[in-house]
């Protein structure tokens, strides 16, 4: 447990710590505090961390459960966010959103460590300095993201009233949304693995279906966790579009909710983590004979999750019309899939 008050953050140590302080509390304080296990650690050494009123220095030292510890926040900090000529793929434009199609390794806006270089920054130069401020000084007319890594179409409002709408169609989960992502393995119906995991079913047509409520990890805050009780309800769809020879699958996602890393952790949970996914993707390795060798070095080399927002659609915010834009794959998912695709073929045609 943690909250925040009056620059005080105060962490209670849960059940199975991890074995030293520094870790224990960077598994522990909330995401919004921006506080890496470094930082945490040149703070213990400062004395800004203390337990029943004491400075305890030791970075190393053992933790409890049950223990409270108090940490001293440095006062906050005004970061104006500032416009930047960041060239960008501009889908559709009017006087009341814009939809980007947002290169993997853009972050969508400002955040500690990631202050500038941001989606936010380069819209801000795009407009002379004007949008939308409803969305808060931060990340002004943005009503949805999608992941540093990730790339595809991605909606902006340019007005209060378009975000005003914006904002309701996402609340109600009216927005079409598609993925285009490329898997471990091949989600079938007919897997008995698939059958008894617990929020997987199947719909007509071979459908992949997960349910469950996300939360954030218990011990890792930068991952979400699939979870049954409390969180935030979820259900990502999936289907097969392209069998790489059982190794690896290019699937078409759609979100009826869109969640922090839905698709990332929901895909993992059925046992189908993307491929160059570094938080869910886990260490698998694809077979040399499904794939072959160009295959298995094209996904192992893979430097991002494989997952790409194709499609986009929503009701004019303004206008009422309805609105829907496709992304091409970008070309490092392309060469990917082409590896993919001439070692599956290679390898069939040797069997």
């Amino acid at each position: 447990m943690s909250g925040i008050s009056e620059n005080i953050l105060r962490v209670t140590i849960g059940e199975a710590p991890a074995d030293r302080l520094d870790k224990a509390l960077a598994a522990l304080v909330p995401e919004e505090a921006a506080l890496s296990r470094s930082r945490l650690a040149r703070m213990i050494a400062e004395g800004a961390v203390r337990r029943d009123g004491q400075p305890v220095t030791d970075q190393k030292a053992k933790v409890a459960e049950g223990e409270v510890y108090e940490i001293t926040l440095d006062p906050p900090r005004t970061v104006e966010t500032v416009a930047q000529d960041i060239p960008l793929t501009v889908v559709w434009e009017d006087e009341d959103l814009i939809v980007i199609d947002k290169p993997a390794g853009l972050v969508v806006h400002p955040a500690p460590g990631s202050e500038d270089g941001t989606l936010v920054n380069a819209l801000l130069h795009h407009f002379g300095g004007h949008l939308s401020g409803i969305g808060g000084e931060a990340r002004p007319g943005i009503v949805h993201r999608i992941d540093k890594d990730t790339s595809g179409l991605l909606v902006v409002a340019k007005s209060d009233r378009a975000h005003h709408s914006l904002a309701r169609q996402f609340e109600k989960h009216s927005v079409h949304r598609h993925y285009l992502a490329v898997v471990h393995g091949v989600p079938s119906a007919a897997d008995p693995r698939l059958r008894g995991t617990r929020g997987v079913s199947f719909e007509l047509g071979g459908i992949l279906k997960v349910t469950s409520q996300l939360a954030r990890h218990k011990t890792d805050r930068q991952r979400q966790a699939v979870i049954f009780e409390g969180g935030r309800h979820a259900i990502t769809r999936a289907r097969v579009v392209e069998d790489f020879n059982g190794a690896a699958a290019l699937v078409d996602c759609w979100l009826e909710t869109g969640r922090t890393h839905q698709i990332r952790v929901h895909m993992a949970h059925a046992g189908h983590g993307l491929i160059g996914d570094p938080t869910y993707g886990g260490r698998r390795k694809l077979q040399t004979k499904l794939v072959g060798e160009a295959g298995v070095t094209a996904a192992g080399a893979f430097p991002r999750q494989a997952l790409h927002a194709a499609t986009l659609g929503f009701v004019h915010p303004v206008t009422g019309e309805e609105l829907e834009f496709s992304s091409p794959l970008p070309a490092d998912m392309e060469a990917l899939i082409a590896a993919l695709r001439a070692g599956a073929a290679a390898a069939g045609a040797h069997n």
